[in-house]
């Protein structure tokens, strides 16, 4: 993983806080604040990321390598048969928090995801393309609880810690028809990636450092961990996230952002014996690996609603690393919007 010791070392730093633009980091980050005692916000947050093609431990593969490779769960057919072509994500996260103290801030969390997926499917035998189909799921998936703590602050710099919690609250029974290699369309349970949630509890743990250069520039790094402590047949792996951003103050209402984000998840722990469709997402070593991605984004102050200002922002987040585990599709763009209101 040589990727990941060369951006740790070009990577180091760490923003500001108060009633301006450049206050609040990147809205791709996550409890990267807290507030005084007795305020409180809302926001919400909208993100769109697509998949498109595949790649076998990092190295893009094509559909004809991939029929080559064999079907874990059964001989019939014996290689993998089902392609997924392209695969979107859709998130609403609405979010809450409220500060008791000036050292601890509440922050809650639910998410609503919807997850669509288009596949080709190939004959058993023939091996020809017999058609495509289409996979979808939506539903509730998971909420969280946590706890911001100051651990330090001085004028130009601030430490505070995470602890939470994260709960898995979607289905992870969800069924669909799909359209088998012997050309029938079947109704059965869908692969690990197209469930809402695994029924599972995380823990989370993060650490995030803000400091200020200057009134136009600043700079934030975080990281956060997520183990999981209770779980029944499966779950996802855990997973830990290190954020590092800068940001600019072109004026008070209006700030630039640019982040790096490493992402490294573990594969799918257990397994379920009615998840066994040829496809590679049915196959629980195919998830998790290491990932990197960049993101520009903006935020911008505005009156919307009454009392205190509004704060929009956009990120558009490109992947620039892809060392993902076996055989999985490749990210493309990920764009977040967000709207965030404090009282």
């Amino acid at each position: 993983m040589r990727s990941i010791q060369i951006i740790f070392l070009l990577v180091f730093s760490i923003s500001v806080f108060g009633s301006q633009a450049i206050g609040h980091a990147p809205i791709g980050v996550m409890a990267d604040h807290m507030h005084k005692k007795g305020e409180y916000m809302i926001s919400l947050r909208v993100s769109h990321m697509k998949m498109r093609g595949n790649s076998l431990d990092g190295n893009s593969i094509s559909d004809s390598e991939i029929l080559v490779i064999e079907n874990p769960h059964s001989n019939s057919p014996s290689k993998l048969s089902v392609i997924p072509i392209e695969m979107s994500m859709k998130m609403l996260m609405l979010g809450g928090m409220y500060a008791p103290t000036d050292d601890v801030t509440l922050m809650f969390m639910t998410m609503f995801m919807d997850k669509s997926m288009n596949l080709n499917t190939y004959h058993a035998m023939m091996r020809n393309n017999i058609g495509s189909f289409n996979s979808s799921s939506s539903d509730l998936s998971d909420l969280s609880f946590s706890a911001l703590v100051n651990i330090n602050e001085q004028d130009k710099s601030r430490w505070h810690a995470e602890i939470g919690l994260k709960f898995s609250v979607g289905d992870k029974n969800e069924k669909g028809k799909a359209l088998t290699p012997m050309n029938t369309n079947m109704e059965m349970v869908l692969p690990y990636g197209m469930q809402s949630g695994d029924d599972s509890v995380a823990l989370v743990v993060g650490f995030t450092n803000l400091y200020t250069l200057s009134d136009e520039h600043t700079f934030g790094n975080q990281i956060r961990f997520f183990r999981n402590i209770s779980s029944k047949e499966w779950h996802y792996g855990d997973k830990t996230y290190f954020d590092s951003w800068y940001q600019y103050s072109v004026n008070r209402n209006f700030s630039l952002s640019s982040r790096l984000r490493l992402n490294h998840q573990q594969e799918i722990s257990g397994f379920d014996s009615n998840i066994k469709a040829p496809v590679q997402t049915s196959i629980t070593s195919n998830y998790g690996g290491f990932t990197a991605e960049v993101g520009l984004g903006f935020n911008f102050l505005t009156q919307i609603f009454p009392g205190s200002e509004d704060r929009l922002a956009l990120e558009i987040i490109n992947p620039v690393i892809n060392e993902k585990n076996g055989l999985q599709m490749k990210d493309k763009t990920k764009i977040v919007f967000g709207f965030q209101k404090s009282f």
